[in-house]
């Protein structure tokens, strides 16, 4: 695998993985807010911020507008109609710029979703470090290869695409020449069951796309399946970001807060250094212990000068500083050459 570089950092499979904060909507529209999430994330050491570029106009057609008027499913989620949400939590041009700005002084990397050419084009214009590709444009090749064509690091997420559907994705980034692409797994449920994360796809994509780091887009509640996923050997995890899971907003909920999020990037740390080698190594610290709590050989009973050692002469017990057990078969049939007390360790010069 050649690894991709996210603006100098290596992003490869069972290393310790780039976690971004999906902020997306969880702004609603309020900019201070939307710092304050900045703000918070920092203090948790994610990697990037991720937001979503969309308008009410290039998402979502009038039509849909039309037959969604409201939405009962949750007074806290949902407010009005679609239009009206869309309307009041889009980001406009100028709020991406401010983002930006705001991040670059915080020192840490602003990306955002493009869902239309006119969003690359203007992701492009603040120069964000790579594309992250929403799972609903998996069979969009023509946005696709627009995003691809920019020739910067593209994050494919996979939610709701079989494994042919994904390899048509790749295969249309790679038209354009642009190499430099992670795949996410992803379950696009808000949130799913465990029974339906199949965290084991990791594995599968790692197999059949070995030349691109593998991550995981996470919509899950708490910190248990993104710590899994770095245990699988997970090079990205996104995970949705609020300060507050009982905001109005669509997806709060189900949104790591800060705390949880601290926690991730904490222990995926302590697991990504704790996957190690796929070598068996014997560190100098555990070589160390040998001597301590290995074993030697030792004599059952009391014997005499010129005595024949047999099997039940022989025991072995801590240290392991003298003869091994598994030099017993070098031990049984030898002459003691000194009279030798019960539980004394053996040494090779006590034979004739």
């Amino acid at each position: 695998m050649k690894p991709l570089k996210l603006n100098n950092k290596e992003i490869k499979n069972y290393t310790k993985p780039y976690i971004i904060a999906e902020i997306g909507a969880n702004h609603n529209g309020d900019m201070e807010l939307a710092k304050e999430m900045i703000d918070a994330a920092v203090k948790c050491g994610v990697d990037a911020v991720k937001f979503q570029s969309w308008t009410n106009k290039s998402l979502i057609a009038q039509a849909e507008y039309d037959r969604n008027q409201t939405y009962n499913d949750s007074a806290k989620k949902h407010f009005g109609s679609l239009q009206e949400m869309v309307d009041k939590y889009y980001l406009r041009k100028e709020q991406h710029y401010i983002l930006k700005e705001y991040c670059s002084e915080k020192g840490i990397e602003f990306c955002s979703t493009p869902f239309s050419e006119e969003e690359v084009d203007l992701l492009d214009e603040i120069e964000v470090p790579f594309y992250k590709v929403a799972s609903m444009d998996i069979n969009n090749y023509r946005l696709l290869k627009y995003i691809a064509k920019k020739m910067k690091p593209i994050i494919l997420s996979t939610g709701m695409s079989t494994l042919a559907e994904i390899e048509l994705a790749v295969q249309a980034i790679e038209s354009t020449g642009n190499k430099e692409i992670s795949i996410l797994h992803c379950i696009s449920i808000y949130p799913p069951a465990a029974k339906d994360i199949h965290l084991n796809n990791i594995l599968t994509l790692q197999k059949i796309f070995p030349s691109y780091p593998i991550g995981f887009s996470d919509h899950t509640i708490g910190i248990s399946v993104p710590l899994a996923a770095v245990a699988l050997g997970a090079a990205i995890i996104e995970k949705h970001f609020t300060t507050d899971k009982d905001l109005p907003g669509w997806d709060h909920e189900v949104s790591a807060d800060p705390s949880e999020m601290e926690l991730i990037v904490k222990e995926s740390g302590v697991i990504s250094d704790a996957l190690g080698s796929f070598q068996r190594i014997v560190s100098d610290a555990e070589e160390s212990k040998k001597d301590k709590f290995r074993r030697s050989a030792v004599l059952t009973r009391d014997m005499k000068k010129g005595e024949i050692i047999s099997a039940e002469d022989l025991t072995f017990k801590r240290p392991g500083t003298h003869i091994s057990p598994d030099q017993e078969q070098h031990i049984v049939g030898r002459t003691l050459k000194i009279d030798m007390k019960q539980d004394e360790l053996l040494d090779w010069c006590h034979f004739l």
